[in-house]
């Protein structure tokens, strides 16, 4: 076959041929998969080929040896080491050959692979000729060799772990890095490439920034490339600086004054994408101190051995006043656009880390700029001294700030009414947020809230949250902090008399036209939440009342016919935010006993909307529905039986899709020795309930699954004579190790593919024996091992019936079981002995 076409066809507009095309390449990998590789190689190696078909081969190829999910990305790696040494040599020499190729797309394609393989290989300690093979070209004479080798290496470092590289080579890494960066390396691309080369090795660069003289190196280079005539070296000389400012943090005393030289130069002249750099470097060195001090305490003298330099501390008379300037560089769309990252919003964010960085100290250094400027007819200077005031309001001490905001906050309700620019709305309302998040509730000394101004309040916000779909999010947002403040308020609280027109406004901006745009809707619905769970019984009718209109809503939404795709996934999101809602009203009057009485006339047509909210076809919702069910389990207790059957049949198929990512994790928490013993047996549980709900699907996990169980089972059993809170623990273990073993025999019942689980029939027999021996197993894991016993005949049949008369103790322990006390233990032997007799007489 010509892959060269075929790579071609599978990138076309016409559907038919590229899914023949997608086709094709699927059926060679299957058949012939070392000869997928090589020709996949070959063609990205190839001058003569079309760029495109280059490129793709590439991308192929890169995709065959890594993948996001972690059991993919191990079975891929398994696959990789598992081929043919020749065939392997000759794909990575197509790959080398490429770095060298005329095309800058095949060459960084290249670069990708190179460090893919080079990530599956160095750990394995194969491959040790690569980075010598690399260096070797770095000094080659034509600058796109250097170039792309350069990109190689950075790549590279960022797949591998720095254990990997032995420190001689890493010290020859960073030597060719660090020469292509130099300020008299002519060629740009060199020049580029070997300063974000330098951004992903500086993890292995511990011993260099150790040692005075290389660090002094590295750091004039990096400084000279911050002053680069390209544009493009000087943001990733900057995005270095940033790494080094937090890997580094405590080498950097030497070079603090030139580095505040350099980015407030670039931060009042540079183009933007620099200046943001050039900001975010400060702020990644708050991040550090507000660390530092967090773990410390603060409480160290001066002399102590605390790792904190208080560069934040030093630089604030001339840092604030830089940052200041930058606030009133904003963007005339900025509120609308969700996304937005710009001058303004960088250093305001970097002004609210320096607040929590430092405290009290930053509020004299700003409320100049807020005096000066807040009353100014510009919109900018009355936006930019808003966003200074709210951006510190995390940090200084309460008492340092109520005083100013009890002054400022009839202004900013007034602006917030009044003001004729929208951002400076927007912003305000920001604020108020800020203003209630941090400096109301019930820790809070001298409350900002009073009687004589709550009213106010509650006006102006609910007036805003009319306002266009940006400042009324806002608003929202203030309001959920208000709520918030008052949730351990007991049994009065301020909030009660405007309860019904707070909720009536919610409900009315999530029906608002525009809810869609500036997340409005979905802040609508979080403050909802919050007022529900804030609320307390005085208001408990109104949220019985609630029910009903929630209900409604999510009904309307299960009706609607024929949506565009579009249309579905805003209806998606409506049902699941309505579910969530649901859930905080469950929830709220599940915890007394006359409102959970209340609610329970709603039960069935609740679970009803959920079981239908299971049948759409959306992840997210079926997550919040999910959670919602949980709450209704937790509030209806036993009465939620007869909900089951019609549960688990929803439940079926749903699950699938995350069970990949689910079985990933606790495959690794059981495999960590960070874990506590007592979240094992829950997890071995888990196994056997994904087991039952994806069935046959399950065996993809059994290879992982069963050692697990296996080694668990064979420790459970060896422990007998030490203390009851052993003893307790060993029977948790078991009945967790039980309970996966039932999950599987019944999620494989009837499936064609039973008999992969007839290997393992054997050991979980001889387990249920030697338990047996032991006789120290409690009510509760003879129930459960009996009832395995059962599965084990039900679902293997006559495979299980020669194994079970076989072994040592089945009959002995059926019998004992029979005649148990406990009717639970006696139901569940019935069942085992009938299992067991069909088996035996097929």
């Amino acid at each position: 076959m010509d892959v060269t076409e075929v790579l071609l066809s599978a990138q076309v507009v016409d559907s038919t041929i590229r899914k023949h095309a997608e086709e094709t390449l699927k059926q060679f990998q299957e058949q012939n998969f070392p000869g997928f590789l090589i020709s996949l190689s070959g063609e990205l190696a190839n001058e003569e080929k079309p760029v495109e078909s280059r490129k793709l081969a590439g991308l192929i190829l890169k995709n065959r040896l890594d993948a996001k999910e972690q059991h993919r990305k191990y079975e891929l790696v398994q696959k990789w080491l598992s081929l043919d040494v020749a065939v392997k040599s000759q794909i990575k020499a197509c790959l080398l050959q490429t770095l060298s190729s005329a095309s800058s797309d095949a060459r960084s394609t290249a670069s990708q692979v190179i460090a893919k393989v080079a990530g599956i290989e160095l750990p394995q300690k194969q491959w040790p000729e690569l980075i010598g093979s690399l260096l070797s070209n770095v000094h080659q004479v034509p600058p796109h060799v250097k170039q792309a080798t350069l990109e190689t290496l950075g790549y590279l470092c960022e797949e591998v772990v720095p254990e990997v590289v032995d420190q001689d080579q890493v010290n020859k890494i960073l030597t060719a890095v660090v020469q292509g960066m130099n300020a008299n390396e002519g060629n740009i691309e060199v020049r580029l490439a070997a300063t974000r080369a330098l951004y992903n090795a500086l993890g292995f660069a511990q011993a260099n920034f150790s040692n005075d003289m290389e660090r002094d190196y590295i750091m004039r280079v990096v400084c000279e490339a911050t002053l680069s005539p390209e544009v493009k070296i000087r943001q990733a000389a900057f995005e270095c600086l940033v790494s080094i400012g937090s890997t580094y943090y405590d080498k950097l005393a030497p070079y603090i004054q030139d580095i505040f030289n350099i980015t407030s130069k670039a931060v009042r002249e540079d183009e933007e994408p620099v200046a943001l750099q050039a900001i975010e470097f400060w702020s990644s060195i708050c991040d550090e101190e507000i660390d530092i001090l967090e773990e410390y305490g603060g409480d160290f003298t001066a002399d102590s051995d605390v790792p904190c330099y208080y560069f934040i501390k030093q630089a604030l008379p001339a840092l604030v006043p830089m940052l200041l300037e930058t606030l009133l560089k904003q963007e005339e769309d900025q509120d609308q656009d969700e996304g937005a990252w710009n001058l303004a919003m960088a250093g305001g964010t970097c002004l609210g880390l320096i607040a929590r960085t430092v405290g009290d100290d930053i509020v004299p250094l700003v409320m100049p700029f807020i005096e000066e400027n807040i009353t100014k007819s510009d919109w900018r200077q009355r936006e930019a001294a808003t966003y200074a005031f709210g951006s510190i309001l995390e940090g200084p001490l309460p008492d340092k700030l109520t005083p100013i905001v009890n002054v400022a906050l009839s202004f900013m309700l007034t602006a917030l009414t009044n003001d004729p620019s929208s951002h400076v709305k927007d912003t305000t309302a920001w604020t108020l947020g800020r203003i209630f998040e941090f400096l109301h509730g019930s820790t809070v000394e001298t409350p900002i809230i009073t009687p004589a101004n709550c009213q106010q309040i509650i006006t102006v916000l609910l007036q805003s949250m009319t306002d266009a779909p940006n400042v009324a999010e806002k608003a929202c947002g203030a309001l959920y902090f208000l709520a918030q403040g008052y949730e351990d308020v007991g049994s009065t609280s301020p909030l009660t008399p405007y309860f019904q027109q707070i909720v009536q406004s919610l409900i009315d901006v999530t029906r608002r036209e525009d809810a869609g745009e500036s997340r409005l809707r979905t802040a609508a619905y979080e403050t909802l939440n919050e007022v529900v769970r804030s609320s307390t019984d005085e208001t408990a009718r109104l949220v019985v009342e609630l029910v009903q209109v929630i209900m409604a809503e999510l009904h309307s939404t299960l009706e609607t016919q024929k949506l565009s795709s579009d249309e579905r996934e805003k209806q998606n999101e409506l049902q699941g935010l309505l579910c969530g809602c649901l859930q905080v009203i469950i929830q709220k009057l599940g915890a007394s006993e006359p409102t959970k009485y209340a609610f329970m006339q709603y039960a069935d047509q609740v679970m009803t909307l959920f079981l239908r909210v299971f049948a759409c076809r959306s992840a997210t919702v079926h997550e919040e529905a999910m959670l919602a069910i949980g709450a209704l389990a937790y509030v209806a207790g036993p009465n939620f039986a007869k909900y089951m059957p019609d549960f688990y049949k929803a439940l079926e198929d749903k699950i699938l899709p995350y069970c990949d990512g689910i079985m990933t994790l606790l495959l690794k928490d059981l495999s960590s020795n960070q874990l506590h013993r007592s979240v094992k047996p829950p997890i071995f549980s888990c196994f056997g309930d994904i087991a039952l709900a994806i069935g046959e699907n399950f065996e993809k996990y059994l290879m992982y699954a069963m050692p697990m169980l296996q080694s668990a089972a064979e420790l459970s059993v060896h422990t007998s004579g030490v203390d009851d809170e052993m003893i307790e623990y060993t029977n948790l273990l078991r009945n967790g190790i039980l309970e996966a073993y039932s999950g599987i025999f019944q999620g494989f019942k009837n499936s064609p593919k039973t008999q992969l689980l007839i290997p393992y029939a054997p050991h979980i027999l001889q387990f249920l024996d030697s338990m047996y021996m032991e006789k120290d197993m409690d009510d509760v894991v003879m129930k459960t091992a009996i009832g395995v016993l059962g599965d084990l005949a039900d679902t293997l049949g006559s495979n299980a019936g020669a194994l079970i008369q076989q072994s040592l103790s089945s009959k002995d322990f059926l019998n004992e079981c029979l005649s148990s006390e406990d009717h639970l233990i006696k139901e569940s032997a019935e069942w085992a002995r009938l299992a067991i007799s069909r088996a035996i007489s097929v």
